[in-house]
């Protein structure tokens, strides 16, 4: 056994023989799933499995980990099993506390969703699975995991159906266009983050797709929203925080000149933006055609759009 796996078998052997601290039980079992060991972390997590009926919200959060864990690897019985359970005990919880006066309980519960519903999917039951988010969003609408179940919403529902219009409340860079005047043109829709690392990655690829394609009808659009910080950390409010986007923010990580990114939070909440980037492309006649949670590399993205615009680039 070579050095390097012998270390990584001696770690993993020994997150499974005592038991863990409960503020270190989420981070072991994300160390085992990104090796791609859902069994050693579902051991792991069932070796520290609180006696009933002292489950904790941080043993929750855990178990949620193995469900994501295994749907990823397509063990859709097993992700379910432990995405029920989670469920059930998370709202079993709430009676005792409001969501979000816990770090855990919300991550525990919006995994738990999410997971059930692409659980139904892939039975082929989409249509339930839609209809299982919606009641989900309305039971949980105004707390933290609500865009998070919006985002899930929409990665089963948007494709295929018109683009709804942006709120535009204050904008950087080009005076928006209105939903109407979008029409004819292929539209990439970037949401952002000022903080965002995956974001800042992410603009030299959307610089060199407009390059390539502005002149055969490729527009693309930066929507962002207002956080309540600027860099450090620092707390900001509104106006500070636009000060931040159009001075300091603009002098370290430029916008390109092209693009106008409207500012609302509302459209993050609408349009499920809890993962940033969030990139959504709109064919000619205003369609969805793609809802995707994440980077994509230039390859990926122009495999999408070069269809939409009638053909590769010259």
């Amino acid at each position: 056994m070579k050095a390097r796996s012998l270390i990584a078998f001696v770690v993993a052997a020994a997150f499974l023989i005592a038991p863990a601290p409960a503020a270190d039980l989420v981070r072991q079992v994300r160390l085992l799933l990104e090796r791609e060991d859902v069994a050693a972390a579902r051991q792991f997590v069932e070796k520290n499995r609180p006696p009933q009926p002292e489950i904790t919200a941080e043993w929750l959060a855990a178990a949620s980990w193995i469900a994501r864990g295994a749907s990823f690897a397509g063990q859709w019985e097993l992700a379910q099993k432990y995405a029920q359970e989670t469920f059930d005990s998370s709202v079993a919880m709430l009676s005792k506390r409001p969501l979000d006066a816990d770090r855990d309980l919300p991550t525990a519960l919006g995994a738990s969703i999410e997971v059930l519903a692409h659980s139904y999917d892939a039975a082929g039951e989409r249509g339930p699975a839609v209809d299982f988010l919606r009641r989900q969003r309305e039971a949980y609408r105004g707390t933290s995991i609500e865009t998070r179940i919006q985002k899930n919403l929409l990665l089963l529902s948007l494709e295929g159906k018109p683009f709804p219009a942006l709120t535009v409340e204050r904008y950087l860079g080009p005076r928006p266009r209105a939903a109407e005047e979008l029409k004819g043109n292929v539209v990439l829709f970037f949401f952002w983050a000022h903080w965002c690392g995956d974001c800042k990655a992410q603009k030299p690829i959307l610089e060199a797709l407009h390059q390539a394609y502005a002149g055969k009808g490729l527009l693309i659009v930066g929507p962002t929203r207002y956080y309540g910080y600027i860099a450090g950390g620092v707390d900001a409010t509104a106006e500070q925080e636009l000060d931040y986007l159009t001075n300091a923010y603009q002098q370290r990580y430029p916008l390109p000149s092209w693009m106008s990114a409207p500012i609302s939070n509302e459209n993050f909440l609408h349009f499920g933006v809890s993962t940033t980037p969030t990139l959504v492309l709109v064919d000619r006649d205003g369609i969805v055609q793609m809802y995707h949670p994440g980077q994509m590399s230039r390859e990926e993205l122009e495999a999408r759009i070069q269809p939409l615009l009638g053909g590769p680039s010259d």
